[in-house]
């Protein structure tokens, strides 16, 4: 048995490292939970590193975020897929709603749990105006710029129409290159209109797969099982951890204690709202 081991000449499993992208995707700024390039390129790194690796599978559970990271993250895992030539599968668990799906379309196919929360493929901004609130609390608002735009959408100020404008505008050439990653990662598998499919709308696991947004329904070891047999080794890539359970990297211990609490707090409630939306 022991021979067995350390023998030189014994044939090693597959290998297919895990990246778990789980939480809100937003930039780097203390947040734990959230996703960025700063936080997953390390692990993403990692993952194409290893030699053995036959394959690597993303786990997906998103409502989504930052346009900008997701498009980060997409584009290292992509780029390294190439450039090591090796396969990438995407694993949706609860959700993979708009940043969460862009970040499903790095795998070269995208398995869902019939459950699943799959699509959102728009782009959304939303907040709140104050400007009557101020007004009958005797407040008034004095703001000084250089530049005549510089305070558009200021929710303290009235609502321009040139404003909206510009701001849908923003929205529409995001969307296009939404739109546009999609219709090249899934081709010709998308089996619906683009106003249906590109409307913002989302759907189940199962709907996505009939509309071509997912390839097949299927959990993570049971799919990989079945394309590279029993002996297969799935290995979770994480960061490494302190002694006091909190990942170690830049920034130091001291600085993520002291932020940790009102960090977790403020995205876990920003997360449940986002997630809501979905209907979970």
């Amino acid at each position: 048995m022991i021979f067995s081991r350390l023998n030189p000449f014994r044939k090693s499993p597959p290998l297919v490292p895990v990246i778990r992208l789980s939480g809100m995707i937003m930039a780097s700024s203390g947040f734990r939970r959230s996703l960025s390039m700063a936080s997953m390129a390390p692990l993403i790194d990692k993952a194409f590193s290893l030699r053995r690796a036959r394959a690597v599978a993303l786990l997906i559970n998103s409502p989504g975020g930052s346009p900008v990271q997701s498009a980060l993250i997409y584009d290292r895992i992509r780029y390294l897929s190439r450039q090591k030539n090796i396969p990438v599968l995407s694993f949706v668990e609860d959700v993979a709603a708009s940043g969460g799906y862009w970040l499903a379309c790095a795998g070269d196919e995208i398995h869902v749990n019939p459950a699943s929360v799959v699509g959102s493929i728009g782009v959304v901004s939303a907040g709140f105006g104050f400007d009557e609130a101020i007004g009958r609390l005797g407040v008034s608002r004095r703001v000084y710029t250089s530049g005549e735009r510089k305070v558009m959408l200021d929710p303290f100020s009235p609502e321009e129409p040139e404003d909206v404008a510009h701001l849908k505008a923003l929205q529409a050439d995001i969307h296009d290159q939404f739109i546009a990653m999609v219709k090249h990662r899934r081709g010709s598998r998308l089996k619906a209109e683009d106003g249906l499919l590109f409307s913002g709308a989302f759907w189940t696991g199962r709907k996505a797969i009939e509309l071509g947004l997912a390839d097949q329904s299927g959990e993570v070891r049971q799919v990989l099982e079945d394309r590279f047999g029993k002996s297969v080794e799935l290995r979770l890539i994480q960061r490494p951890r302190s002694m006091f359970g909190l990942s170690s990297g830049a920034g130091g211990i001291r600085a993520r204690i002291a932020g940790a609490g009102a960090d977790t707090l403020i995205e876990t409630a920003i997360e449940r709202l986002e997630r809501s939306r979905f209907g979970l």
